[in-house]
C-alpha cells in the first residue's frame, strides 16, 4: 500500500519507520534541509536522534511529490501535524483531492473550538473517508518496536480496514472504533489533565493525588464527550483510560514535563522553549474552558490548569480550590 504521512516530527517519523516495512511509505516535511540531513544520515536527528531509519523509508520536503505518492483512490494519506497545523496542510492537499485521508493530532483547534474531524469536513468535504488514528503511544517506543496499541477511528468500515491491514502487526496491534467524538475527545483533554498530574508530581502530593486527578479526570473527559455525542464505553478503551493513564504518568510526555516545570515556578514561555516539541494540552487547555463554559460542563481540573496557564493563577492556589470543592457523588 502506498501511503504519505506528512510532518517530521517524533511521531510521524516513527510511525513511518514502523509502517515502512509492509508499505510503500514516503515522509514529507517542509523544512528542506532537515529532510536533506534526515535523507543523508537516514535519522532524524532533529526530533527522534538515536533512531535509523529502515532503507525502504523514503524522504522528501517536495510537497507535489509527496501527494503524487498517493495519487490513487485507494493510497493512504496520513497528517502528522499539530492541531494548529492540521487546517493549513489540509488547505494545501485540497487541489490534489485525497480520498483517504487520516490524522494523529489531538485537541480542540483554537478559535472554532472544533475538533480534527470537522475541519477535515469543513476543508475536504464529507464524501471522503477520514479517521483518525489515536491511542497510547510514545513516539520513542514505537520507533524502538516496543509493543503498542492504537485505535483508528472513523465511519468507514473499509477506511478501518485498510489501515489495520496497513499497520497491525508485529510490535503495533491497531483496533477500530466508529466514535470519531470519543476517541478525539479523550486524546484532547488527557494532555490537560496530564499537566496537572505533572504539577501535582512536581509538588510532590503524592500517589493519592496522582490517583484522583487521574480518576476525576476521567470523568471530566467523559462528561464533555457525552455532550458532544460520544460514548462512554468508548473512553473505557485506549484512546480514554489507556491514554490518559500513559500521558499523565509516563515520563516521556510532554504534557506531563510542563506541569512538573510549572510546580517547579517555571513560566509557560521558559517551559516551551526547553521543551522544544509542542504539548497539544498548553493550547488545548484554553479551549476546552471555553467549550465546557458554552456547553455547561462541569470540568474543574481543565479549569485549572487553563487559569494556571493563562491567568496567572499560583499552581498551590489550584491545588488549593480543588481541595476546596464541596463533596458530590462520584458519578457526577
Amino acid at each position: 500500500m502506498k501511503i504519505t504521512i506528512l510532518g517530521a516530527g517524533a511521531w510521524g517519523t516513527a510511525l513511518a519507520m514502523s509502517l515502512a516495512g509492509r508499505n510503500e511509505v514516503l515522509l514529507w516535511g517542509r523544512n528542506a534541509a532537515l529532510m536533506q540531513q534526515i535523507e543523508a544520515a537516514r535519522e532524524n536527528s532533529a526530533y527522534l536522534p538515536g533512531f535509523a531509519l529502515p532503507a525502504s523509508l523514503q524522504v522528501t520536503a517536495d510537497f507535489d511529490a509527496a501527494l503524487k505518492h498517493v495519487a490513487d483512490p485507494a493510497d493512504l494519506l496520513i497528517l502528522a501535524t499539530s492541531v494548529a497545523g492540521l487546517r493549513p496542510a489540509l488547505q494545501q492537499c485540497l487541489p490534489y483531492r485525497p480520498r483517504r485521508v487520516i490524522w494523529l493530532c489531538k485537541g480542540f483547534e483554537e478559535g472554532s473550538l472544533l475538533l480534527p474531524h470537522q475541519v477535515v469536513q469543513q476543508v475536504l468535504g464529507s464524501d471522503i473517508a477520514a479517521g483518525a488514528l489515536s491511542g497510547p503511544s510514545f513516539a520513542q517506543e514505537v520507533a524502538k518496536g516496543m509493543p503498542c496499541a492504537l485505535t483508528i477511528a472513523s465511519s468507514s468500515a473499509e477506511l478501518c480496514l485498510q489501515v489495520v491491514s496497513a499497520a497491525h502487526g508485529n510490535a503495533l496491534r491497531v483496533y477500530s472504533s466508529d466514535d470519531l467524538v470519543g476517541v478525539e475527545v479523550g486524546g484532547a483533554v488527557k494532555n490537560i489533565l496530564a499537566i496537572a498530574t505533572g504539577i501535582a508530581d512536581g509538588l510532590g502530593l503524592g500517589l493519592n493525588a496522582r490517583a484522583a486527578l487521574i480518576t476525576r479526570g476521567l470523568a471530566e473527559i467523559s462528561r464533555l464527550s457525552s455532550a458532544l455525542g460520544g460514548r462512554v464505553e468508548t473512553l473505557m478503551g485506549l484512546t480514554g483510560v489507556g491514554d490518559l493513564i500513559l500521558t499523565c504518568t509516563g515520563d516521556l510526555s510532554r504534557n506531563r514535563k510542563v506541569g512538573l516545570a510549572l510546580a517547579q515556578g517555571k513560566s509557560l514561555p521558559v517551559i516551551v522553549a526547553e521543551l522544544g516539541h509542542v504539548a497539544e494540552g498548553v493550547r488545548c487547555a484554553q479551549a476546552v474552558k471555553t467549550l465546557a463554559a458554552k456547553l455547561k460542563v462541569e470540568m474543574p481540573i481543565a479549569d485549572a490548569v487553563a487559569g494556571v496557564l493563562f491567568d496567572d493563577v499560583p499552581v498551590q492556589q489550584m491545588i488549593g480550590r480543588l481541595l476546596a470543592r464541596d463533596a458530590k457523588q462520584e458519578l457526577n
